[in-house]
């Protein structure tokens, strides 16, 4: 946040009304790497549309809707049936007083990025950067009065791509595999990849002819991908994640196509038979998993990161699941494992944390970084932590009676099955 602190000392406030309400249609272009600096907008006419894809250009949609005084507004980020809020007090607009021009900036505070552009009426032009990857900004644009994703085109499918789809992501290097659910209506198709580790959120794009488009733009994901329908209907295609990776993936239906259990890749290791920790909370003081208020209770230990979407994900269903079931019998321990080294940005990112889902159960600052490997030496009992979240079931006995890697969030088809399970799992170990 100090980036976002930083500009908007930089611009003299202006009434919230110079930016269109309703819709408009952004791009993120991750082929093009550009330093930070001021950018000049292009004109834009009204007729602008855009009727051919951009390789590697990752569209997302947002709208802007003001508050019955006129002036404040908030901004929806748009991505199939989600909507991601950013608040007035995360959006700066003014006029920047180095360059005379109109400025915004929207900020997406947990996950320490933000968008600054310039804006005339109608469009906007600047870059999303990205504070905890260094020198790390994409290059951004927004026109308002556009509601399509990708194209404007109808062009008539070469199939339809409704069901379930088994996937391999980067073949020829560390492939992993993952189940590709999409619901496709006429030329529009939404859905997400669910993997072994978690699920890749909401998704949305098109379907044109003999090509696949998907993309998702969430504050800390930038996800885009494009794929080819080939004679004997398989997609073959590339995968962007922001502008810092990019792989292959290909694709078949298969309905039948299963993942490894997540309760079956992470588990204690041989000889051990519980799990211990002792980590400060966010006021410092040291917290056990030992201490007698655990004690005879039930505990679920989620490993979690502030920064992690698929942790908020599941951050947001614990957090209503405790505080609606209100049991004494019931604990859960957050351990977030945090980008940030220094003790003070951690704490403030698990405060911000923990007030965003209104968590009433301990969060700790786990010592080490989100490093998979290092968050396993600070937990040696589990044979690695393969996947931010992993959520570790522990019985009164404190017996390790289940260890569960990833999250199928709510953008699955698997999430409404989880929470039954999870429900009854948890209602089990109480009973007993």
């Amino acid at each position: 946040m100090l980036g976002i602190f930083q500009f908007s000392t930089c611009i003299i406030p202006e009434p919230f009304e110079s930016i269109a309400p309703g819709k408009w249609r952004a791009t993120l272009q991750l082929e093009e790497k550009r330093g930070a600096k001021e950018f000049q907008p292009r004109k834009r006419t009204e007729e602008y549309q855009i009727e051919e894809v951009t390789e590697g250009e990752l569209p997302f949609n947002f709208e802007v809707v003001y508050e019955e005084n006129k002036k404040d507004f908030h901004i929806d980020i748009i991505n199939g049936s989600e909507r991601i809020r950013v608040n007035k007090e995360d959006i700066s607009v003014g006029r920047n007083i180095a360059n005379g021009q109109d400025t915004i900036i929207i900020a997406f505070p947990h996950y320490e990025s933000y968008i600054k552009a310039i804006y005339e009426e109608r469009v906007m032009e600047g870059e999303w950067v990205v504070e905890t990857r260094p020198n790390y900004s994409i290059h951004f644009t927004a026109w308002h009065g556009q509601d399509h994703r990708f194209t404007t085109l109808r062009k008539k499918p070469k199939i339809d791509i409704d069901g379930d789809w088994a996937v391999t992501f980067s073949e020829d290097d560390d492939p992993y595999v993952a189940i590709g659910e999409f619901k496709q209506d006429n030329n529009d198709v939404t859905g997400t990849f669910r993997t072994e580790t978690g699920d890749f959120r909401f998704l949305e794009g098109s379907v044109q002819a003999n090509k696949l488009y998907l993309s998702c733009f969430d504050g800390s994901h930038a996800f885009l991908y494009e794929a080819k329908i080939l004679e004997d209907n398989t997609l073959v295609g590339a995968f962007w994640s922001g502008s810092h990776y990019k792989t292959t993936w290909k694709a078949k239906r298969d309905d039948n196509f299963k993942l490894t259990d997540p309760n079956e890749l992470t588990y204690l290791k041989a000889g051990y038979d519980k799990v211990e920790f002792s980590f400060p909370d966010v006021n410092g003081k040291t917290v056990s998993i030992n201490d007698d208020k655990y004690k005879g209770k039930v505990k679920l230990v989620q490993i979690l990161g502030t920064w992690c979407p698929n942790c908020a994900d599941e951050t947001a269903f614990l957090a209503d699941y405790y505080n609606k079931l209100q049991s004494d019998d019931l604990a859960i321990i957050g351990l977030a494992f945090e980008k940030h080294r220094e003790t003070e940005k951690s704490k403030i990112a698990i405060e911000r944390f923990i007030k965003r889902f209104d968590v009433k159960y301990d969060v700790l600052f786990a010592n080490g970084s989100s490093s998979k490997k290092e968050a396993g030496e600070a937990l040696p009992m589990l044979n690695a932590v393969i996947s931010y979240p992993t959520m570790i079931f522990i019985d009164k006995n404190h017996k390790v009676r289940r260890i569960h890697t990833g999250f199928e969030g709510p953008a699955t088809s698997r999430y409404n099955d989880f929470v039954k399970e999870f429900d009854t799992f948890v209602k089990k170990l109480l009973a007993e």
